[in-house]
């Protein structure tokens, strides 16, 4: 991995990344502001203007946007994160010159035509029934709420009906050109591209103005209990503690701890609780990270009858790894399988192209694939042990769940406060 950095003078970062092997590559216009920066009022605003950039630009309209993709094979998308957002073409290296005009075209010429925001407006609010039907995100997103409370880090990258009721075309403009400041912009490129494609990129973003974006509210983690009564076949459930932010020198060690719990089917929570138990279908484990704070979690849905001995049964599994730390063996198992998944995923060019870019947003270091070996061969038993000890107290543990809940104090016993 050969990956060269530059800053524009009016601030946007320009990362590289030639793969002569490959003939395509993929290219993404990433900006550090997503739903952490919004205020209450203006919740979902960055999310709204992801979907509007589809919307038709002073060039060309929706659907004329997707036949010219479509016209050179490539794939465009984005998405939108609570500390990004983040539009990207993938396409074959003689056809990625349109694949940038393209994407340029919709970053810097979109219309935001008020009958385009009253149509996706419905869209979103269609996206946002689709969530609350699913139990899985839903559970997910009131843990967030809870834990984060009194933080943008607790509203939804959705938004509100209330509040994308609110926004127009302008306002909606408006916000954009507030937000999407240069020194917030980071445009990644990976795989087989011309220098003409680099000279291009530094053309069209040195023409960004320079100005200052709001500050982002530092967050706290409470913990807490949320519960939602919902009629399901299963209880969702996702119990949570205090993580580790996206600096964390650790969290390569924390990656570890998280596949020996609850990575995979050899995992501990896995083997426990659904092979030996038989107190559910799926259970994992993740860690959801920020600029300055983070959390981990274990998620999964069993029927209102085996609930309570599968929230014990995943305490148990949780307080014998603080207790103990992991095996050698699992230390082994989980290295190799986190070493595979680095050299298979880098094998993409997107992924090449996402890793550059999240690490300069996260302001760590980009790491090669044998830098990434190397930090995972540093982790050590102690390190996982120390970690799990540090991060598995029980006066800090949270606990969401969605279904046909119990009462709050049921919850609570469970997870030992």
């Amino acid at each position: 991995m050969t990956y060269c950095q530059e800053t524009l003078p009016n601030g946007v970062r320009i990362l590289t990344e030639p793969i002569p092997t490959v003939r395509s590559a993929a290219l993404g216009i990433w900006v550090a502001t997503g739903s952490r920066a919004e205020t209450a009022r203006e919740s979902g605003a960055a999310h709204f203007i992801e979907h509007m950039l589809f919307k038709g630009t002073d060039i060309n309209s929706a659907s004329e946007l997707a036949a010219r993709m479509d016209a050179i094979g490539g794939q465009l998308n984005a998405f939108t994160t609570k500390e990004c957002t983040c539009f990207y073409v993938h396409a074959l290296d003689s056809h990625l010159m349109e694949g940038l005009n393209i994407l340029t075209d919709m970053f810097f010429r979109s219309k935001f035509d008020q009958k385009d925001v009253e149509t996706e407006r419905g869209v979103i609010l269609e996206e946002m029934g689709m969530y609350q039907d699913d139990p899985a995100d839903l559970v997910s997103e009131r843990l967030a709420a809870a834990v984060y409370r009194g933080s943008p880090l607790s509203r939804p990258i959705l938004g509100k009906p209330s509040t994308l009721n609110q926004m127009t075309g302008d306002w909606l403009r408006s916000y954009k050109h507030s937000h999407y400041r240069p020194d917030k912009v980071v445009v990644s490129l990976a795989g087989s591209y011309s220098e003409q494609v680099v000279d291009t990129i530094r053309e069209r973003f040195s023409a960004m103005e320079p100005g200052k974006t709001p500050a982002i509210k530092r967050a706290k983690y409470t913990p807490s209990v949320t519960l939602k009564r919902k009629s399901t076949e299963q209880n969702h459930v996702v119990l949570a503690f205090p993580g580790l932010d996206a600096k964390d020198e650790r969290r390569f060690s924390l990656q570890i701890l998280s596949s020996v719990l609850g990575g995979g089917m050899s995992s501990r929570l896995f083997q426990q609780v659904r092979e030996q138990q038989g107190l559910c279908y799926n259970i994992y484990s993740y860690g959801a990270s920020y600029a300055d704070i983070g959390s981990f979690c274990v998620a999964t849905a069993q029927s209102k009858d085996t609930e309570s001995k599968a929230i014990a049964s995943i305490r148990q599994v949780v307080q014998e790894m603080a207790q103990d730390g992991i095996t050698a063996d699992e230390l082994h198992r989980a290295r190799e399988l986190a070493k595979a998944n680095v050299l298979m995923g880098m094998e993409s060019t997107t992924a090449h192209m996402n890793l550059m870019a999240r690490s300069v947003l996260s302001d760590t270091p980009i790491f090669t694939a044998d830098q990434i070996i190397a930090a995972y061969d540093a982790v050590t038993l102690e390190s996982v042990h120390d970690l799990a000890r540090e991060l598995f107290r029980w006066e800090d543990a949270s606990l969401s769940a969605v279904g046909r809940v119990m009462e709050e104090d049921a919850y609570r016993q469970l997870i030992g406060e």
